[in-house]
């Protein structure tokens, strides 16, 4: 129970590896994997006498992502040296900004199990990655890959607003969906385009001021981010509880043992020693240049997931699985605009093409149906030529198979369009009520449920050719009769 009295204080500093082809300060090529220390040059090696280079692509990217969030674009940018000692770290420091960081403030509201939480941003600034160490190759020694050192990266700072590992999760989720959308980067963690270090503090429910906190360093899921919350919260109720005080420190995660423990004690801001890098000059924006880009933004997620539920009548579960990937946003507007009616649209898009996507590991753009040929595929379903559940088990498929066929030929060759021919379906009726004398009787006495059941049989033996709602009225005019 002593748990139950605290809350957790967390704030993030997420590290955003974007997506440009060259390096932040350098033109080597950036992109993800190939053999160790094979993307890099003197410049990105920290060789002496080698001058940086600002990629304007980072810049844009960074604008790009304040105006999304809603943070204040600083017009003028300045860069810094973060200096510290590491083996992955060639140059001994690191350039950032410390002074002028690009954007400052901004959201992002957050939308959990019964309740919203907006997160306030603090800042987001312009810095490169560091190389990477491996140290389960040798038992001996730690390898260096220094393909990454240099990498063009935004660090996200947060205020410490979010309250719970699930907070955190969906906030990374919500982070990393915003970045796809906006093309910046893939955000994919088990890559390391997107980590986070989580500052946590305790403290008790009710009180406004802030406990001592500890930084978790590069954590890389989401489900590590949780589990390291948790264990953290706890550590800190149990160690206050005991009359013991919180040290300020950097902790590591282990994902084998679900246990932080200290690497080193928290740096300040005076232990980097900054100072302004001297090899580049400041950087200055006009507004016009700002205006541009932010009119260039595509419509994003949070946008989209309204319009899905106030223009389209989508429910909210439907509209969010529409909008977490810009591709298959995109993808329903264009099949909506010719779509009969929006929900059968996104039925079709989320019951079927999704489910293609993800068996095929395709994007939706390779799709092989046109979405002419779904709105028709639709319309079929709409007028009630095709029932639903027969197209979606036998004439879907088919439309996959032979995507140039029309859907309605593709029924009628497969013998699937229903019939509301009075014949035919009195035919088939009579057959039903005749098979089952008691049913009737049940019916007649009163047991109106079972109209459901003569439909079923109808539908059976008819093989889904059955017109429903001509049915429907059929048998309850035998069976009143």
């Amino acid at each position: 129970m002593k748990y139950d009295s605290y809350e957790p204080v967390i704030g993030l500093e997420i590290h955003l590896q974007l997506a440009t082809q060259s390096k932040a300060f350098c033109g080597d090529d950036a992109s993800f994997g190939g053999e160790p220390n094979t993307h890099v040059s003197a410049i990105s090696l920290g060789h002496p006498g080698t001058l940086p280079r600002l990629n304007e692509k980072q810049v844009e990217y960074a604008v790009r992502l304040g105006l999304a969030l809603g943070s204040r674009i600083n017009l003028r940018n300045t860069f810094d040296r973060k200096n510290y000692f590491y083996t992955d770290l060639p140059k001994g420091y690191q350039i950032t900004q410390d002074r002028l960081p690009v954007c400052v403030g901004g959201s992002m509201d957050l939308q959990m199990e019964g309740y919203r939480r907006t997160v306030r941003l603090h800042h987001i600034h312009m810095e490169e990655d560091a190389g990477k160490s491996i140290h389960d190759l040798s038992p001996n020694h730690s390898m260096i890959d220094l393909n990454r050192a240099g990498v063009p990266l935004l660090e996200i700072v947060t205020e410490p607003d979010l309250r719970s590992g699930e907070e955190v999760d969906a906030f990374m989720t919500a982070m990393r969906q915003l970045a796809r959308y906006l093309g910046i980067s893939d955000g994919n963690m088990q890559e390391g385009s997107m980590r986070c270090d989580v500052n946590v503090s305790v403290r008790k429910k009710g009180d406004t001021g802030f406990g001592e906190r500890c930084e978790i360093k590069n954590v890389n899921s989401m489900r590590f981010a949780r589990q390291a919350i948790e264990f953290e919260v706890k550590r800190q109720v149990d160690l206050i509880e005991s009359g013991h005080e919180i040290v300020r420190s950097t902790l590591n995660f282990n994902p084998t043992t679900g246990v932080t423990s200290p690497m080193r004690d928290k740096e300040s801001a005076h232990d980097y020693r900054y100072f302004p890098d001297p090899d580049l000059p400041p950087v200055v924006f006009t507004q016009q240049w700002v205006d541009e880009v932010l009119a260039q933004l595509p419509p994003l997620p949070k946008a989209l997931f309204e319009r899905f539920v106030k223009e389209f009548g989508l429910s909210e579960y439907d509209a969010n699985l529409l909008t977490q990937e810009r591709g298959t946003a995109d993808f329903f507007i264009k099949l909506v605009e010719k779509a009969p009616n929006p929900k059968g649209a996104a039925n079709l898009a989320i019951n079927k093409i999704l489910p293609w996507a993800a068996e095929t590991g395709s994007g939706l753009e390779s799709f092989p149906v046109a979405v002419g040929q779904l709105a028709e595929y639709l319309q079929l379903i709409e007028e009630g030529k095709v029932s639903a559940s027969i197209a979606n088990q036998r004439l879907f498929p088919e439309l996959v198979k032979f995507p140039s066929a029309s859907p309605l030929e593709l029924a009628q060759s497969l013998n699937l369009l229903q019939s509301s021919d009075s014949g035919f379906l009195e035919k088939i009726v009579d057959e039903v009520l005749a098979a089952n004398p008691d049913k009737v009787a049940e019916y007649r006495k009163g047991k109106k449920g079972l109209i459901g059941f003569f439909m079923g049989e109808v539908m059976k033996k008819s093989q889904g050719k059955a017109e429903p709602k001509a049915t429907n009225e059929l048998v309850a005019k035998k069976l009143a009769g």
